[in-house]
């Protein structure tokens, strides 16, 4: 089940669990649209792949103990360890090459 972290982890900018900016890697590295956009070139810096973005989990049980009420979203910032000049490089290397042939 997807953590839905709290925060870009270039910016720091806020990504609550219903945030349509909200874009992740198939580790789960999440970032806000902007920074996926014009400073990661849709390549994710900490593994090289790319981006989608984050589902919404329901806030009301449709199905039995099925929602964001009884699997609650992360609490926990992540920030990753690099800078976002490194990202940026890093991405610009990759970005050439499509997520899928990566």
């Amino acid at each position: 089940m997807l953590e839905l972290r709290p925060n870009c982890e270039c910016c720091n900018c806020p990504l609550p669990p219903d945030s349509e900016q909200a874009w992740i890697c198939s580790y789960e590295c999440t970032f806000c649209q902007h920074c996926v956009e014009h400073i990661l070139q849709n390549v994710c810096p900490n593994c090289g792949g790319g981006f989608t973005a984050r589902p919404i989990r329901p806030k009301q049980a449709y199905r039995p103990g099925v929602s964001l009420l009884h699997q609650p979203a992360s609490n926990k910032a992540v920030h990753s360890r690099y800078s976002p000049e490194d990202m940026q490089t890093f991405s610009q290397s990759l970005k050439a090459i499509r997520p899928s042939q990566r």
